[in-house]
């Protein structure tokens, strides 16, 4: 493989400033290994003739939200035949509709919160579940639209009807699981951790993730050990049964007063800023951020018609 490689970062999403964060930092990564890094932002609509024209051994796929992890972009590369990070586009598209993954992995024995798929508008006129409850877009990233709505409130949050709203007008709206915010990383075929997230925000939103000081992070966490081996059992599983490829990021919740863990959400796109989970996870397992970034890149398929477990597709679709 040459060592020219795209780093595609930036894009059109919500997540922009982030993905620029993190195309940075890979940036940074290849040059300091050797590799000429070409940078590729998506906003430029000339951006697919910069790809063909550079001809890259590989593509970085630093992007995030839609247009990035949603399996759009990875449709793109596959087209043009490129090599690329992370997972391919059916387990990225997948991925990213919360419902529908949640559908595949509770039918792989994984659980998850329980929720409903709905018109904002219908869930801003009346609770749609009993508070406490979560409401969010059904497809976005990094917490981004997330909002917890207590126990007592006597009405739906006003941003669901709002015209401003940015997002899709489907949201998910699931039971709020209360306890303990838990992360687990896999890299290729191996879980690497578990990691216990201390928010400094109500909860883990955006600005804990991204923010200085958002949150407080204690790996390996301290939970018991039936817990921490479900965490890292789960995560593996999500990442096989979706399909995924490269590295990917499974959030969990552990309430201590039942012993109950979920798994909330499989992010096919960690993040790769100075906050992020995922490299911090694999610096604890002994590999640094520039030996992830160019394991990423070594790895990196063209994964097209990369499928989750025939199995569990074939179950769904009896149901």
């Amino acid at each position: 493989m040459t060592k020219r490689v795209a780093v595609l970062l930036g894009g059109r999403g919500s997540e922009r400033d982030v993905s620029l964060i993190s195309g940075a930092k890979v940036i940074e990564a290849l040059e300091a290994r050797a590799y000429e890094a070409v940078c590729v932002d998506p906003l430029d609509v000339n951006w697919i003739d910069q790809l063909t024209t550079a001809r890259p051994g590989a593509v970085f796929n630093a992007l995030h939200g839609h247009w990035g992890e949603d399996g759009r972009v990875q449709g793109v590369l596959d087209y043009l035949g490129l090599p690329y990070t992370h997972s391919g586009t059916t387990a990225s598209a997948l991925a990213m509709n919360k419902q529908c993954a949640k559908a595949v992995l509770r039918e792989a024995g994984i659980v998850c919160p329980e929720g409903q798929l709905v018109n904002r508008f219908d869930a801003a006129r009346d609770h749609i579940l009993p508070p406490p409850y979560v409401a969010k877009p059904n497809a976005q990233g990094s917490s981004v639209g997330v909002m917890i709505v207590p126990e007592g409130a006597s009405r739906p949050p006003s941003e669901l009807g709002s015209e401003d709203w940015p997002y899709e007008d489907e949201v998910l709206i699931e039971h709020f699981i209360p306890g303990r915010e838990l992360t687990v990383a896999v890299m290729g075929d191996k879980a690497l951790t578990v990691t216990e997230i201390i928010p400094e925000t109500a909860f883990y939103d955006y600005e804990a993730k991204y923010a200085d000081g958002g949150s407080t992070h204690r790996l390996p966490a301290d939970i018991p050990q039936p817990v921490f081996n479900r965490c890292m059992a789960d995560a593996l599983k999500a990442h096989q049964v979706l399909g995924c490829a490269g590295m990917t990021r499974s959030d969990f919740r552990y309430d201590p007063a039942t012993g109950g863990v979920w798994l909330l959400e499989i992010n096919t796109q960690p993040g790769m800023t100075p906050t992020s989970l995922a490299p911090e996870q694999a610096a604890y397992a002994g590999i640094s951020f520039a030996d992830l970034v160019v394991w990423m890149v070594e790895n990196a398929t063209c994964p097209n018609g990369r499928l989750p477990t025939p199995g569990v597709l074939r179950k769904l679709g009896e149901d």
